[in-house]
């Protein structure tokens, strides 16, 4: 008689094969399930468009070999925690500001803001170029041409509006609000502790070869002092980046406080406008001067940096001015 019973050894071998269809399914499924949320190897391919000074440029994943052509953009990478292939060299230093020197090592120098070595930056492969319009306009189509290129519109008191670009640029949004809001609340720390000592009225001047410079508000100072609530002499109100003045005019730089910087780089000549102008009688019958409250602080700091981590710095400097604990 005819049954359709199979025979029980391959009854045991069917089993077995159910049984180990079922586990490699597992594993497969626990694999996936086991993969971060945005794995890099998810979206390594992801595009995404920056709109900056110059138009619109699409970026291809998270950029790994940066080049920046800003002393400030320079800064803004550190902060966000990228190290770039080759940056343009500070303006004072040999070639970095030594507040970034130890996180520059290694990094390619590509000469001046004013006149990156373009063959140079080349040779680095970079996926990512961030520079700025005032300073390398004219090069931005060779630089386009070597990879994704982003630029930001000015400088002086733009360094906020410059980091949040090159944080999207660098698609870390989301750490360069932390980093800024870091930084706004170290501020209103400072104004809380600071009081009525924001009252006083505080002068900027800055020496440099041949030139010395009131320094108003559309500067690095200018904008962090604007932030902070300091109060300036009423010639300093203006929204604008500096004046130039002769020795005739060190009077309009009295205060109540003064803050004073020198710009060298090695010729000595910053050194000695600042000593020819604070040897003259009119810098000396300051009221500010005589009253012992003329401060020298740090030009990389206080101007020449222009970034984030200097803009720390300057906060950090002015509790020592002020004479306050944080």
């Amino acid at each position: 008689m005819y049954t359709n019973r199979r025979p029980a050894h391959l009854t045991k071998l069917f089993a077995a094969l159910c049984s180990i269809i079922f586990i490699l399914s597992a594993c497969g499924q626990a694999s996936n399930d086991s993969k971060p949320a945005g794995d890099s190897s998810a979206a390594s391919d992801e595009s995404y468009t920056i709109q900056h000074a110059m138009g619109e440029t699409t970026i291809k994943g998270t950029p790994q070999r940066v080049v920046i052509l800003t002393n400030e953009g320079t800064e803004a990478l550190l902060a966000l925690g990228v190290k770039p292939v080759g940056a343009v060299k500070s303006f004072t230093g040999d070639p970095w500001y030594k507040h970034i020197k130890d996180d520059m090592e290694g990094v390619t120098e590509l000469g001046a803001e004013a006149q990156p070595n373009i063959e140079l930056i080349a040779s680095l492969k970079p996926d990512l170029i961030i520079g700025n319009k005032m300073r390398q306009e004219k090069i931005y189509s060779q630089l386009s041409a070597i990879a994704p290129t982003v630029f930001s519109e000015t400088l002086r008191g733009e360094w906020k509006n410059n980091f949040t670009l090159y944080a999207k640029a660098l698609n870390k949004e989301a750490e360069g609000q932390e980093v800024i809001a870091d930084f706004d609340k170290k501020i209103e720390d400072f104004k809380v502790v600071a009081g009525d000592k924001l009252k006083q009225k505080v002068s900027v001047v800055r020496f440099m070869g041949g030139k010395t410079r009131i320094y108003l508000e559309d500067t690095f100072t200018g904008i962090i002092f604007k932030q902070i609530g300091i109060a300036r002499p009423e010639n300093n109100y203006k929204d604008t980046f500096v004046e130039e003045i002769s020795k005739e005019r060190i009077p309009e730089v009295d205060a109540d406080m003064m803050l004073y910087f020198t710009y060298e780089t090695g010729d000595n000549k910053g050194t000695q406008q600042a000593e020819e102008f604070m040897k003259d009688p009119l810098w000396q019958n300051l009221n500010v001067v005589k009253n012992g409250k003329a401060y020298q602080v740090d030009d990389a700091i206080f101007n020449t940096a222009g970034g984030v981590r200097a803009a720390n710095l300057m906060v950090d400097e002015l509790y020592n001015i002020y004479g306050i604990q944080k």
